[in-house]
């Protein structure tokens, strides 16, 4: 079943982004066993994952035997490259991580952190969720989402819509809409 070498496995990297942000609640739940082996049933060989200003540093781990490959930084100036090359994005519910993911057609869980008091985010997640643009999880349920995720009922994002929901954002949030 693998390719010419043998048993190698076709590499699928998942892109795991906190933002600017701490939110260690999704890098612990990305750094257990249950989300991994789920992320390696899947077909995932990589992780990366940038935790930003969270305090949790996930296990790293070179992915011999049968295992995910994981590693893990706080910030860079090639995030934007590491979501182009992600096969699955798991993100913070920020609407530019959300929406800049969504441009590029990349697969993605937002995970909401519910930690943050009136949570506009989840809200957004929510609705994108609903229109089948992406998944939407907790840290507690991402295993069980990654389980369940179905690829092929993923409704393409045409980018254009965002303008309406960042404005609607930018409203909410008090900030000027130009």
């Amino acid at each position: 079943m693998g390719d010419v070498a043998g048993n190698a496995k076709v590499k699928k990297m998942v892109f795991v982004t906190v933002g600017t942000t701490s939110f260690d609640k999704l890098v612990r739940a990305v750094d257990t066993q249950e989300v991994k082996q789920e992320l390696y049933r899947k077909g995932y060989t990589s992780l990366i994952i940038q935790m930003g200003r969270g305090s949790f540093i996930p296990t790293k781990c070179a992915g011999e035997d049968g295992s995910l490959a994981v590693d893990a930084f706080t910030f860079s100036s090639t995030i934007a490259d590491h979501l182009k090359s992600a096969d699955l994005v798991i993100s913070h519910a920020g609407s530019g991580s959300i929406f800049e993911t969504l441009r590029l057609s990349k697969p993605l869980i937002v995970v909401v952190n519910e930690d943050l008091m009136d949570n506009h985010q989840s809200e957004l997640a929510e609705e994108l969720a609903d229109r089948k643009h992406l998944f939407c999880a907790r840290p507690q349920t991402l295993h069980q989402t990654i389980a369940d995720m179905d690829l092929q009922s993923v409704v393409p994002y045409v980018p254009g819509e965002a303008t309406p929901v960042a404005k609607l954002i930018y409203r909410y949030l008090g900030f000027p809409e130009d």
